[in-house]
């Protein structure tokens, strides 16, 4: 779709208002778990991955329809990622989504910017260009909800790999098929690859970093060496 500067900056502002009101809405979510029990941490997690999936994955997915330029879905990733960190650092914590313990929130917004400008201009297809963030937003989100839903806690486990498998390896298969080159096993290699380094944290490099570099370079070699069959 070929967008004017005009109408993408307002999308761009629209986008952003829709993710700080999806933050602010769910604030009543944490409450809401608490009083049926849910300790803190929990709440903040279900809210965070709700985030996540919605403040970030909604916008993301309309990145390829409404932008025609990279840089708004870059700037949309850094001012979050600043928001975000700023509420860290000056402990002024969004409580309902934030703890003290990461700030992970802020490093989703961060590389959910970076690799989506960076992928673009490397690939020259916005679809693909999105699939890592897609893998962090929905993926990540699906493998926290059923984790905190099993274990009632912030933890590793198999099982969350498994679910986040499940639904990133089709979507890098189909989005990965639309491609052109078409290249549908390199996307669903890609998304094994991000289900499987999931599970993996180095300190201050949490699963969104690894995450997004570890399934662009599957996505990047594709592209490169074109399709396996």
């Amino acid at each position: 779709m070929c967008m004017g500067t005009d109408s993408q900056l307002l999308w761009f502002i629209g986008l952003g208002v829709f993710s700080f009101v999806t933050v602010m809405a769910i604030k009543p979510f944490h409450a809401y778990l608490m009083s049926k029990g849910c300790e803190n941490m929990v709440a903040v997690y279900y809210n965070r991955k709700i985030a996540h999936m919605v403040a970030g994955g909604v916008p993301l997915i309309l990145c390829p329809i409404v932008f025609t330029d990279p840089i708004y879905p870059l700037l949309a990733g850094l001012l979050g990622a600043a928001g975000l960190a700023a509420a860290h650092m000056t402990d002024k914590r969004l409580w309902w989504m934030q703890t003290e313990q990461n700030m992970n929130d802020a490093t989703f917004a961060f590389m959910l910017g970076i690799s989506v400008f960076a992928l673009w201009h490397y690939l020259d297809d916005a679809w693909l260009a999105i699939l890592p963030a897609l893998f962090m937003a929905y993926g990540d989100g699906v493998t926290g909800i059923i984790r905190n839903k099993m274990f009632a806690k912030r933890t590793k486990s198999a099982w969350g790999n498994l679910g986040m498998a499940i639904l990133c390896i089709p979507l890098g298969y189909i989005l990965g098929e639309n491609a052109d080159p078409s290249i549908p096993l390199w996307g669903a290699l890609s998304g094994a690859v991000a289900s499987f380094i999931e599970r993996y944290e180095f300190g201050p490099i949490d699963d969104n970093v690894l995450i997004v570099i570890a399934s662009s370079i599957v996505i990047a070699a594709g592209v490169h060496f074109g399709p396996l069959l």
